[in-house]
């Protein structure tokens, strides 16, 4: 179940994307699929353990026109915070 969130006056939702086990590209690849059927200002925070995430996740944000908003490790443990960005 998706946690729902207050952003700038407009209600907004936090998707969780477990991508664990997943070796590069499946885990951007299932991130931009979980994007495109998100409201503009959602959240999907994306779990990974593959190493690679921690450069291909940053990159397809900065691509795509997403925000990165947060990234941490804890152990193999990726998490990326992403607010879904609508470019015109």
């Amino acid at each position: 179940m998706a946690d729902i969130y207050w952003h700038r006056n407009v209600m907004s939702q936090t998707i969780t994307l477990d991508a664990s086990g997943l070796m590069c590209p499946l885990p951007v690849l299932k991130l931009r699929k979980r994007l495109a059927s998100l409201a503009e200002g959602d959240l999907i925070s994306m779990i990974a353990t593959d190493p690679a995430a921690v450069i291909d996740v940053p990159h397809y944000c900065q691509e795509s026109g997403h925000e990165l908003v947060e990234q941490h490790q804890a152990g193999e443990r990726l998490t990326f915070v992403v607010r879904c960005c609508r470019v015109s």
